[in-house]
This record gives structure tokens, C-alpha cells and sequence, in this order.
């Protein structure tokens, strides 16, 4: 889950009354339009010296709910996904990939594309215009326990906050269902760090293992009541 800064999209993507963004910024909330004479200005006390370069993509973190202001985020979409496409078969191989060169063969518990089409699994993708930014999968343990899966950003696209508006996005659907639970599994080597702290901003706690799942040094398994 950690994720390297490439260049922020410049577009807004123009939504269809059936693609809801959610946790994104909505094209209301768009930055206006400067001309390049007024941007050169803004943020800027001294004019008589350069203002500091920011990223565009830089968002503030509110430490209560781990979230970004809405207005901060980049346009985003998050649709449910057929797993038809090659981008999405192109990203779940290079998710798989990455799992089976962190974890031995035995620990590696992500799903492959006929496991994400089983009824009992939800799987989504969220996309900057056309580009696809990475996917999450809700899988139902019972009618009061949700599962997270599938998480993954595309390599090209991480620290844009794909993952972070994914868990948003999938923790909103648990809660509509009526979930009072939602677990994960992850890894517990270094590598997965980064997934391990994003979980913990959002208030997941290790528990033991649940459903299948047994005791396995190579994993750390994760809950949050609802």
C-alpha cells in the first residue's frame, strides 16, 4: 500500500448521474481556474519573492477521522467492476505478484479474478479519468460481518490517495448493509507496513484469526466495530 508521488491529474472528469464519487472532491469543489499571471500570486505574502512549490496533490489529513477535506482530493470515481477489462487484469496480476514475493505460497490469501466474481464478493475500482488508480473487494462473512480484500493501488499511481478514498468508499458500503463488523488479513513483514498503518488510521485493531483463518507468523489479521 505505500505509494511514490508521480504528477497529479490536471482534469476534473465529467460525472454521469450513475457514477457517484465518493470521498472525492465533486466538480463543484473544484479549484477555480486562475490565469497563469494570478496563479504565480497565490499563496504568496512577499510578491517580491518566489512562493514556495507545493504538490497539487497535497491534502491534509484530519487526525480525528483520517480523512481528507473533500474539497483537497483529486477527482476520483469509484465504480463496481466486472474484472473484464485487461487494465484490471493487468493490476490484480502485478496485486498477486507482489503478495506471492512478500509471503510464502501457504500465506498469501488474495483473491484471483474467478474468487472476486463469487456472489459473496463486491469488487470495485476507482479511476482518474481514464486512468485506473487501484481496486478493493468487500467480501460478506455473514449477514453482520464484512471482510476487506483486494486492496491494491497501481504502482504507476501511489500517494494520491487511491487506497485511502478505496477504504472510505468500502467502510460506507459495510455500514449501509448493516455490517457491525469489518475485518481484514495482511502481511506482517516490513512490506506491508505501509497497509498496516493506513488500517490503523481508520481504527482497525489486531484480533485473532477469523473465519477460515489460522495462526500464521505471515500474517496479521485486523478488526473494526461498525
Amino acid at each position: 500500500m505505500a505509494e511514490d508521488p508521480p504528477a497529479c491529474a490536471g482534469a476534473w472528469p465529467a460525472l454521469s448521474p450513475t457514477r457517484v464519487p465518493f470521498g472525492i472532491a465533486s466538480e463543484a469543489s473544484a479549484p477555480p481556474v486562475r490565469t497563469s499571471q494570478e496563479a504565480r500570486f497565490i499563496g504568496r505574502e512577499n510578491p517580491g519573492r518566489p512562493a514556495p512549490r507545493r504538490s497539487p496533490c497535497a491534502a491534509r489529513i484530519d487526525p480525528n477521522t483520517g480523512t481528507s477535506p473533500p474539497s483537497l482530493r483529486l477527482a476520483m470515481l469509484i465504480r463496481t467492476d466486472d474484472l473484464s477489462s485487461p487494465e484490471i487484469r493487468s493490476l490484480l496480476e502485478e496485486h498477486l505478484r507482489h503478495m506471492h514475493e512478500l509471503s510464502p505460497p501457504e500465506s498469501v490469501h488474495a483473491l484471483d479474478l474467478d474468487q472476486l466474481r463469487r456472489p459473496d464478493v463486491t469488487f470495485w475500482t476507482v479511476w482518474s479519468g481514464a486512468e485506473l488508480l487501484g481496486c478493493g473487494a468487500l467480501r460478506e462473512l455473514d449477514a453482520r460481518h464484512g471482510e476487506v480484500k483486494s486492496m491494491r493501488t497501481a504502482a504507476a499511481h501511489r500517494r494520491r490517495g487511491a487506497g485511502r478514498a478505496m477504504l472510505e468508499h468500502i467502510l460506507r458500503e459495510a455500514r449501509a448493509r448493516g455490517y457491525s463488523r469489518l475485518s481484514l488479513e495482511t502481511g506482517s513483514v516490513a512490506g506491508f507496513e505501509a497497509a498496516r498503518r493506513l488500517y490503523e488510521s481508520f481504527g482497525f485493531e489486531d484480533c485473532p484469526p477469523f473465519g477460515d483463518y489460522v495462526e500464521d507468523p505471515h500474517s496479521v489479521y485486523m478488526t473494526k466495530a461498525l
